[in-house]
């Protein structure tokens, strides 16, 4: 019973993570970085794997250190553990992967103050378990690195005709350069929200009608017994 239990609270804090309470297209969390980095597909997939690094060993630690961080200093402290856990991802890419340290440039020092990261320390980790604490930095930090992705790469095709780089479009069709200017990010972002929000209700509906129904079900039988 308790495994059935801990197997569907990850299930569903994975699916949460990922899509029900995305934070960047439901809860509209770390708005900088989403839309400054996600000219290219390569520059979101590092940042969102770099954010997601962080949130998971921050949670983790402040997860651990919960009962013996004075409520008084708690935000303090958490920038403090986020922060040597950025310097360590910084020098690593850094030193393994200059080209794409050089494109997030200062939006990597940014993430100690990322707006997910000190959410998800203040709302969960610092209630929680470790183990539930960094899984739940692992789905926030996917559901992150899966917006950032999408965004980058919708732009990074239609504003260069180019997916990771390489050339998809053989010359056809000409890129649109304003999906690689700023306000071809917030015109993606509003796009990809508004499906996300369509999507959402869609699916509230559906459960919402089989629920429905299953009651109407049931009554039915009650009905038919008495």
């Amino acid at each position: 019973m308790k495994a059935t239990k801990k197997t569907s609270f990850y299930r569903e804090h994975l699916i949460e993570g990922l899509f029900t309470n995305n934070p960047t297209f439901v809860q509209l969390l770390g708005m900088c970085p989403t839309l400054a980095v996600t000219t290219s597909l390569k520059n979101a997939i590092g940042m969102g794997l770099s954010a997601t690094a962080v949130l998971m060993f921050s949670n983790l630690f402040i997860s651990l250190l919960r009962k013996r961080i004075p409520a008084e200093v708690r935000i303090a402290a958490y920038i403090v553990i986020i922060s040597g856990f950025l310097t360590a991802i910084e020098m690593l890419l850094h030193a393994f992967i200059p080209s794409l340290y050089a494109s997030l440039g200062l939006f990597i020092p940014l993430i100690v103050v990322n707006c997910i990261i000190l959410a998800r320390a203040e709302a969960f980790a610092s209630k929680n378990p470790p183990l539930r604490s960094l899984f739940d930095g692992l789905a926030m930090g996917l559901g992150f690195t899966f917006a950032l992705s999408l965004l980058g790469f919708v732009r990074e095709l239609l504003g260069a005709g180019t997916v990771l780089g390489y050339d998809v479009t053989f010359g056809v069709v000409e890129p649109m350069l304003f999906f690689i200017m700023p306000s071809g990010a917030f015109l993606t972002l509003a796009i990809l929200i508004a499906a996300v929000n369509a999507i959402r209700a869609r699916a509230a509906q559906k459960a919402a009608t089989r629920v429905s129904q299953a009651e109407e079900k049931e009554g039915k039988e009650e009905a038919s017994h008495g």
